[in-house]
């Protein structure tokens, strides 16, 4: 035998499609009025789990985003250098309307339409929906509070499908970012030194610094600064309306863990014009309503790497021997494999019921449980991520911790869902303050969970001692044992939601294992929680047996 002959080892997983194999998308996307947009998701699907984009989002990672802040000439330019791959993903998301499609075409079923869009995307290239996300996001708040000028100059090209990379003016399409923290105050944005001084005529001058701007060759940005009445929001474009570029000094790309395909920056304002979107001294709230969606595509991306990392660990186990049968075959490994689809089930289900509850067409009681759901599931699912990513890449042995195959590039990218709109302290004082100050928000997540009321004795004691906590913060939730507890009080309403949610529409197998190892005072990963039957099924479910 030659000393090179290649056996037992997996084949390439491509050439498949992503959607259809991903039956919690898929039963998701049906389930909340969706179906009519299957076509393009299968299309989409079929993209993605292609070899030629798996290469090209293997490429936008490794020849990652440079900076070249002056032209050969000495002028300042202050532009990102990005390889072919990346805006070949970038461009396809946008053009599949993974950005702005629910906001274009307002019909039932469009934010989870476009959620699942983002997801199928983000599964495959993650990096690239950071942008993708923010455009998606500063789309609402443009029409909550944006002026009838900026509405009229922005909104066709936020809402276009068109892609261009270029800083040119006359562009019929749009990017947006946004750009909060500073090197004093990270997510005490009230602690911002950047100001806003007005000119005359409706524009502003930004002089300052920040600390993190994610894609800065976005054509548009929401700005914080400190106006005279106080902090307020600001659209600041990189290309004036008479062509000239804004002075937007890009100091350096920041070294990341991960998302390496995406470049996040540190930028100077100097003179830099601005106009005020919303009231003055008004400006968290006004950028609030992005952070509220841009939490949202967290828990997509999030479940989206938990689909990859699941689908590569089972594709995997699949095709391995060991010890006489494929892994996927043994007992020990089928719980590993079982765990890993049932925390994804519950992360999918999860978040396209928040995206269903952002609908047009919403009844009036998702507008307060959204609001709580959001973050409560924002910071349970983000921080499961990494532990998700490392279970999956363990189960690929040394190919799994290799840059060779995807699931090291996934672990490294989890942990910045976690970190990004808020860390997991941040978000779960938000949660405190959501249920203390707008109580119909606790009310209408406890009525959601109560759904599935008497179908599971585990899930009904688990909702009888997370409504215990809940309640007793809400008398007192500045107190010191209500702020300690606000990590506790967050994840038990995140396990009783995607409890109730599995449990009225997962297979029995999905709920019961769930319900086993992560209602009451479990916490992590239980293995053996699933009979050894329930595990083969779940496992079956999850590779995509139709």
């Amino acid at each position: 035998m030659a000393t090179h002959t290649v056996t037992n080892q997996a084949p390439p997983r491509e050439g498949v499609d992503e959607f259809a194999l991903d039956l919690p998308l898929v039963e998701g996307v049906r389930r909340h009025g969706a179906s009519w947009a299957e076509p393009e998701l299968t299309a989409t699907g079929q993209l993605v789990g292609s070899a030629a984009f798996q290469h090209d989002a293997e490429l936008a990672n490794v020849h990652e985003p440079e900076l070249v802040a002056f032209d050969r000439w000495g002028r300042r330019i202050d532009e990102v250098e990005y390889h072919p791959a990346y805006h070949r993903v970038i461009g396809a998301a946008i053009a599949a309307g993974a950005h702005t499609s629910a906001w274009a075409d307002p019909r039932p079923g469009a934010q989870v339409a476009r959620a699942a869009q983002f997801l199928l995307f983000a599964q495959i290239e993650p990096g690239h929906a950071c942008p993708v996300s923010m455009t998606h996001a500063v789309v609402p708040a443009l029409q909550q509070f944006g002026s009838a000028d900026l509405q009229d100059e922005w909104m066709p090209r936020l809402l276009s499908r068109d892609y261009s990379p270029a800083l040119t003016p006359g562009k019929t399409s749009a990017l947006f970012g946004m750009a909060m923290t500073e090197k004093q105050g990270g997510s005490d944005v009230r602690a911002n030194r950047t100001s806003a001084a007005p000119t005359g005529d409706r524009s502003w001058i930004l002089t300052g610094h920040k600390w993190f701007c994610s894609a800065p060759m976005s054509d548009g940005f929401l700005v914080l600064a400190q106006a005279p009445a106080g902090l307020s929001c600001f659209l600041v474009p990189r290309v004036l309306p008479d062509g000239s570029r804004n002075p937007f000094l890009i100091q350096r790309l920041k070294d990341k863990l991960g998302n390496r395909a995406n470049a996040s920056s540190e930028v100077e304002f100097d003179g830099t014009l601005g106009w005020l979107v919303g009231e003055e001294g008004r400006g968290v709230r006004t950028i609030i309503e992005m952070v509220n969606r841009t939490r949202l595509d967290c828990m997509l991306g999030t479940a989206a790497g938990m689909r990859q990392a699941t689908a590569e660990a089972i594709w995997h186990a699949q095709h391995r021997s060991a010890f006489g049968a494929l892994l996927a075959d043994q007992p020990a490994m089928t719980q590993v494999l079982a765990d890993l689809a049932v925390e994804a089930e519950a992360a999918i289900t999860s978040s396209l019921r928040v995206a269903a509850a952002y609908e047009a067409d919403a009844p009036a009681e998702d507008e307060p449980f959204h609001r709580l759901a959001t973050a409560v599931l924002k910071y349970w699912i983000c921080k499961r991520g990494p532990g998700h990513a490392y279970e999956a890449l363990e189960c690929l042995g040394g190919n799994g911790y290799t840059e060779a195959f995807p699931l090291a590039r996934r672990y490294r990218e989890q942990p910045v869902m976690a970190v990004w709109e808020g860390s997991g302290n941040v978000i779960a004082l938000d949660v405190l303050r959501a249920i203390a100050r707008e109580p119909e928000t606790a009310d209408a997540l406890l009525a959601e969970v109560r759904l599935a009321a008497g179908a599971d004795e585990r899930l009904d004691a688990h909702i009888a001692g997370t409504e215990l906590l809940l309640r007793a913060a809400q008398r007192d939730p500045a107190s010191a044992d209500a702020q300690a507890g606000a990590r506790r009080l967050t994840e038990a309403l995140a396990v009783a939601l995607q409890g109730s949610l599995l449990i009225r529409h997962a297979p029995v197998a999905v709920a019961d294992a769930f319900a086993a190892s992560r209602l009451g005072d479990a916490r992590g990963f239980l293995y053996g929680a699933a009979p050894a039957r329930a595990a083969a099924a779940i496992v079956v479910r999850h590779a995509g047996a139709l």
